[in-house]
């Protein structure tokens, strides 16, 4: 669906950056359901195509940075992981493709510590490898999950595997300790109990998450659908929402001085178009990011780089 040129589907690769928007029923840890709606930007991953990547991430609120299971960090997923630091972009890792030969979650992982950041923490580890890979171990609740059916959407809770218990343990502690360390509460009450539960590891990792203190580290390969589920309960769960962020911030032409909006829809309207496209059939299309206020079919808006009112 985002790969709408022709010479996208061509090549299989993103070119432009193109935006859509779904919903998705996220659950949470006590099985409560979640409504939410995900607006989605597809930014390209080839070094050629940057520009489009910056003026994106510019207004995102969170971002899923997805690596190669089999390649680690590759040059470009730097330059892209760089842009998100420079814009202050909260993110999640999404270790993809590991039912490719030489599908490795722990290289992948040691190389995002080694070229990105220390702060990456997994919050999930694989069950199973290249074409062996069956399901994943969720870290924080220690219930892994297999997904069966055509395309890996019916996913069943089985038994973590006997020669992975090891493991399970280690990455969970250090997932809580990294947890911990990101509110003065969750330390009092690690220090204390030696342990954190699930709903505190959580509120770690979402405070963690927001304040760009950790980067929550999950895996999966998207052809086969295994770990995608999870992954989007993860989105809700952890990156902010508009109103987890600081309001925006701007400087009113009239008095110069600097003010604040905050999101919702009865302050002004404050906006940035950061995409401009040619439709062949709509012709030339404007995308833009509201931080506050409503855009009505019809208003008037004050442009600020050219100093009119435009309709």
């Amino acid at each position: 669906t985002m790969h709408w040129m022709e010479q996208e589907q061509e090549r299989g690769i993103t070119i432009t950056s193109a935006a859509t928007q779904c919903h998705w029923k996220a659950h949470n840890i006590d099985g409560s359901e979640v409504e939410a709606t995900i607006n989605i930007i597809d930014t390209p991953g080839h070094v050629d195509f940057t520009a489009e990547v910056e003026r994106s991430l510019r207004v995102l609120d969170g971002g899923v940075a997805v690596f190669d299971g089999s390649q680690g960090v590759e040059p470009q997923s730097e330059t892209v992981w760089r842009q998100a630091d420079k814009y202050h972009v909260p993110r999640l890792a999404f270790i993809n493709k590991m039912d490719k030969t030489g599908g490795d979650f722990y290289m992948s992982i040691g190389s995002i510590h080694d070229r990105l950041s220390k702060d990456a923490v997994a919050i999930q580890l694989p069950i199973g490898a290249e074409s062996d890979l069956t399901g994943v171990i969720d870290l924080i609740t220690k219930k892994a999950y297999k997904f069966g059916g055509e395309h890996g959407e019916k996913m069943e809770e089985i038994e973590i595997p006997a020669d992975m218990e090891e493991k399970v343990s280690e990455y969970r502690s250090q997932l809580m300790e990294k947890a911990a360390e990101c509110d003065d509460d969750l330390l009092d009450a690690y220090l204390e109990n030696n342990a954190l539960t699930d709903d505190q590891i959580m509120q770690g990792i979402r405070i963690g998450t927001i304040n760009s203190k950790i980067y929550p580290v999950l895996c999966g390969s998207s052809l086969k659908n295994i770990g995608v589920q999870l992954m989007l309960d993860a989105v809700v769960r952890y990156l902010p929402s508009p109103l987890d962020l600081p309001p925006a911030k701007g400087i009113n032409p009239r008095t110069e001085e600097e003010e604040e909006r905050k999101p919702e829809n009865e302050e002004s309207l404050a906006s940035l178009a950061f995409k401009i496209a040619t439709d062949p059939f709509v012709g030339k299309l404007t995308f833009v990011r509201v931080y506050s206020g409503v855009l009505k079919t019809g208003g008037s808006i004050y442009n600020t780089r050219t100093g009119n009112k435009e309709r």
